[in-house]
């Protein structure tokens, strides 16, 4: 058969677009140094394309965390997020399409684990317009409902 008469075959099971990125931020977030949690975040344009990936861990070149250096280990969830040397999965994201010389204005963040304040704060402002994420993220600054004003839509995957 020529390419030319390739059909669609419509008995074959796709994911959704919204499945399929978020597998694949699943995949992404094996690559976090934290030994918390491990997140994982896909920035896709409005052509279903990947712009760019991003895991947790801390910044390029410095000592990966460890249960003897964890600066959070005993800290709750959401809490004293300044004690960490981390950079988060989205903000990675957002500064690998930054260096790659792509804008994320108008995409989609898949993203294995709701955004904190901080990374929230750095959507808004670079103009993604869509957030898709798993698991709830324990925030003061979210709970206050200070940022649900934004035009940014949040999403839970279900």
């Amino acid at each position: 058969m020529s390419e030319k008469e390739v059909t669609r075959n419509s008995n074959i099971s796709r994911p959704t677009c919204d499945d399929y990125f978020m597998q694949i931020a699943e995949i992404v977030k094996t690559r976090s140094t934290c030994i918390r949690r491990q997140v994982g975040a896909v920035l896709v344009n409005d052509k279903r394309q990947i712009v760019s990936t991003g895991y947790n861990g801390v910044p390029r070149g410095i000592e990966h965390c460890s249960e003897e250096n964890c600066t959070k280990l005993f800290e709750e969830s959401g809490e004293k997020n300044e004690l960490c040397p981390a950079v988060h999965a989205e903000l990675n994201a957002i500064l690998q399409a930054a260096t790659a010389g792509f804008s994320p204005e108008g995409t989609t963040l898949y993203t294995t684990t709701r955004p904190c304040s901080n990374c929230t704060m750095a959507i808004i402002n670079v103009g993604i317009k869509r957030v898709v994420f798993i698991e709830d993220y324990t925030d003061p600054i979210l709970r206050s409902g200070w940022l649900d004003n934004s035009n940014v839509v949040f999403e839970k995957y279900e």
